[in-house]
């Protein structure tokens, strides 16, 4: 019964959920928020406002593909019981973190008098605040000249997400090499969203230690360790000498087979399977006769 009981419940929320879409929401409102994390904060409800009639309010929260209900039947639901308070203007946490990053939309839906219906709806972006950690730099540490080298910078706590800049021995790369005298030797992009860094084509210019660095106005930007990029010439007189000890090699083996089919040693085994044994089969004969019944090599 108890199970019954939940499936119901469920089966209640959905038809609401269902026959408010069959509605046309009015957006009043949208709005973004920035609060740091673990602070209180208040999220109003542009969509409520007084006025006749019977006002049935719905707070949800959007994240990605998820949606979560935060205010429904005129009560704070379950996971946010402890944190959040309701008033018919809006809801306020008294402590926020990283995970409540998202949309909240406030439904309100007006009954009048007559029996009309009229949905009103507001939305507002929280972020909250969280500091970058310490980014991960991946930098290759040999590249050979003219080849093209990637470098990577990842942070995963920040909110907002950082923007990133690359140094090179202690030196803010800009983000057109061509304006600064340091790095006007060097071709490369820098995508500060993603924190990629590409050198295309490396020269010898290009070496160096080489960190990151993520920002995102919260808190102090963090930067990761130094990685050192050794730009290396194409090392021609090893690839030369590979190939002539390969050549050496190759002739070495031409000399043998030249060599063994001259002292007839491959000649020597084709003749020697090519000889077959003929056995001669025992006839009658007197003792005086004389046949040859021994067997001979053809």
């Amino acid at each position: 019964m108890a199970g019954s009981g939940a499936w119901g419940r469920v089966h209640l929320l959905l038809l609401s959920v269902s026959s408010w879409s069959l509605i046309s929401a009015q957006v009043m409102n949208t709005q973004t928020i920035q609060v740091p994390e673990n602070k209180a904060i208040e999220i109003p409800c542009a969509a409520y406002a007084s006025q006749s009639g019977t006002a049935r309010v719905e707070w949800k929260f959007e994240k990605g593909s998820s949606i979560a209900l935060v205010y429904y039947d005129a009560k704070v639901t379950d996971p946010y019981k402890d944190r959040v308070q309701y008033t018919p203007t809006g809801i306020r946490f008294t402590s926020v973190t990283r995970k409540d990053t998202g949309k909240y939309v406030c439904e309100v839906l007006w009954t009048g008098s007559g029996g009309t219906s009229q949905l009103r709806k507001s939305e507002v972006d929280l972020i909250v605040q969280v500091p970058p950690s310490k980014p991960i730099a991946k930098v290759p540490t040999s590249v050979t000249i003219g080849n093209k080298a990637v470098l990577t910078c990842t942070e995963t706590d920040g909110s907002p997400p950082p923007t990133f800049q690359w140094y090179r021995d202690n030196i803010l790369m800009p983000s057109n090499p061509k304006i600064s005298e340091k790095f006007r030797n060097s071709s490369y992009t820098i995508d500060t969203k993603t924190g990629v860094l590409t050198i295309e084509p490396v020269t010898s210019f290009d070496t160096g230690d080489y960190f990151c660095e993520a920002q995102n106005n919260v808190g102090t930007a963090q930067k990761s360790e130094a990685i050192h990029l050794e730009a290396t010439e194409v090392n021609v007189g090893g690839i030369v000498a590979a190939v002539v000890v390969l050549l050496i090699v190759l002739a070495l083996v031409a000399f043998g087979i030249w060599f063994a089919y001259r002292r007839g040693f491959f000649s020597k085994r084709r003749d020697s399977t090519n000889k077959q044994v003929i056995y001669s089969q025992p006839s009658n004969r007197s003792d005086g006769e004389f046949k040859q019944t021994s067997s001979f090599l053809v």
